[in-house]
């Protein structure tokens, strides 16, 4: 008796190994690791510049809003640069995630006609990320969020050659947003 038993559980070892993880242990992961990103939620604006090709220094009005989607499984960002006469000079929508199996940040962003996915670092009060930006450069993003202050550099890093600032905005709290997560879809 015994010894059936023992071979049913061992033929029973491989089909549950080979079980997907539980969606609610990976959700909860997902949700206790975007905590780390909640300072960022809500809405910003405050001044920016930005270098374009050729090295023309634009000024610009930055907006950013950021809210937990997915029942707060991700985070979702949209940045808002507008010129002088209220045109949008800059727009850029991110999607930032977290893998529980690789214990990593990701964030899948679109902007300007480009997109890519990257990874990002969560540090004691904000975040990093980079890019690639040319052969053997790097563009580097590092945000502080602090109370209501919220702080973004960028920088084009060169081996060799001194960092060069690209990007740089000081935004402060506008208010709170129920965006994206608001008003979905009832059933009826």
């Amino acid at each position: 008796m015994r010894l059936a038993a023992l071979a049913a559980a061992l033929f029973l070892l491989p089909a549950s190994a080979q079980m997907p993880p539980d969606p609610a242990a990976l959700l909860a992961a997902q949700k206790e690791a975007m905590k780390a990103l909640a300072a960022m939620n809500g809405v910003w604006r405050g001044p920016a510049w930005t270098l374009q090709p050729g090295g023309v220094r634009i000024a610009l009005t930055q907006t950013e809003r950021a809210g937990p989607f997915l029942d707060g499984a991700v985070k979702v960002v949209e940045g808002r640069g507008y010129r002088e006469d209220g045109s949008v000079g800059f727009n850029a929508l991110g999607v930032i995630s977290y893998d529980p199996a690789r214990q990593a940040y990701t964030m899948k962003s679109w902007a300007m006609g480009r997109t890519g996915e990257f990874p990002l670092v969560v540090t004691a009060d904000g975040f990093q990320w980079e890019m690639p930006a040319g052969p053997g450069a790097i563009v580097r993003y590092t945000a502080t969020v602090k109370g209501d202050s919220f702080r973004e550099v960028g920088e084009r890093l060169v081996p060799g050659q001194e960092p060069q600032r690209i990007f740089e905005m000081d935004l402060k709290r506008v208010g709170a947003t129920d965006w994206p997560a608001a008003d979905p879809v009832p059933p009826r």
